[in-house]
């Protein structure tokens, strides 16, 4: 579908990001695109109480895209449904970043690396439209926008970029106000891109896909590509993106209050509403990752799920 949004006025400089996300993302990940745009719009409405005419028309013309696009993609659940959608960007957000990461790791820097974290801070971003970003999205979030602008700058200064985070280095200004020292990868012009120096308390320690051929990769070669990753849970753990091995043996024993029913080698915890709801988006997410022939995803998720079910634990 065609995109006739006209360019953003000055005032309107926070939500380009998004936009231009959006537009690099049309083809390749409508779902993305839709809701990098219909974050845009909810950034947009809130800058000013009067718009001007250059707002609104730009605004009026987002909301027309939308509209067309709700028509287009009525079946497609990631698009019609909160719960797909916020499944669909954060695992999205996830391989990005864990790509990212590994390409760190290996000193293997280009732009390649800066647009991956870049876009991994901005689906992160679009991700507060379904509220507040978890803990470990949070982290991987501000370490993004962190690395993006880091690395970026070593390249333009001739410089080696060191991996992982910096101990040594001090905190920047908030993420919303330190905009102004870094160009958007790709462009020539003195756009920024919002990211700031932020330094997170430890290092990522992901294992991740090992090719980013593109500008940014196509989302089913970076999601098959992620499968390499073993199925862990996530576990407390203050590493941006951190994962641990899934031992079995280390998992509780069924209390007393378990109910058996049928076998009694199954055990079935009892379960508040929150839990149940909680399980259901792991079944969610398990099914978004498949949608990808993400396997290893969908393991991991099936079986926080069913941990959950069982134990009455959370593992997230």
């Amino acid at each position: 579908m065609s995109v006739n949004i006209p360019d953003c006025p000055p005032s309107l400089k926070s939500i380009q990001h998004y936009l231009k996300t959006a537009a690099e993302h049309d083809s390749r990940d409508p779902v993305v695109a839709y809701w990098c745009r219909l974050h845009a719009l909810q950034v947009g409405l809130k800058v000013t109480e009067k718009k001007t005419t250059e707002e609104t028309k730009v605004l009026m013309a987002i909301m027309d895209w939308l509209e067309e696009a709700k028509k287009i993609f009525k079946d497609n659940e990631a698009i019609s449904s909160e719960v797909v959608a916020q499944a669909h960007l954060e695992n999205y957000a996830l391989k990005l970043f864990l790509f990212a990461d590994k390409q760190d790791q290996e000193q293997n820097y280009g732009k390649n690396i800066v647009k991956a974290f870049y876009t991994a801070g901005v689906i992160y971003d679009v991700l507060t439209t379904f509220g507040d970003l978890t803990d470990e999205a949070t982290q991987n979030r501000k370490y993004a926008r962190w690395k993006a602008a880091y690395i970026h700058n070593c390249l333009k200064n001739g410089e080696t970029p060191v991996p992982g985070p910096m101990q040594s280095e001090t905190p920047g200004q908030d993420d919303e106000q330190s905009t102004n020292d870094v160009s958007q990868p790709g462009t020539t012009n003195s756009q920024t891109f919002g990211f700031t120096n932020v330094t997170p308390a430890t290092p990522p320690v992901p294992t991740v896909p090992t090719s980013f051929t593109n500008s940014l990769p196509d989302p089913n070669a970076a999601l098959q590509a992620a499968s390499q990753l073993p199925p862990v849970p996530y576990t407390p753990d203050p590493n941006p993106g951190g994962f641990v091995p899934y031992d079995p043996s280390q998992q509780p024993q069924p209390t007393p209050s378990n109910t058996f029913y049928g076998d009694n080698s199954t055990s079935v915890a009892q379960l508040s509403p929150d839990q149940i709801a909680k399980a259901q988006k792991y079944c969610k997410w398990a099914s978004s990752a498949l949608n990808y022939d993400d396997i290893k995803t969908a393991i991991m998720n099936l079986r926080n799920a069913l941990e959950l079910l069982q134990t009455g634990r959370d593992p997230a």
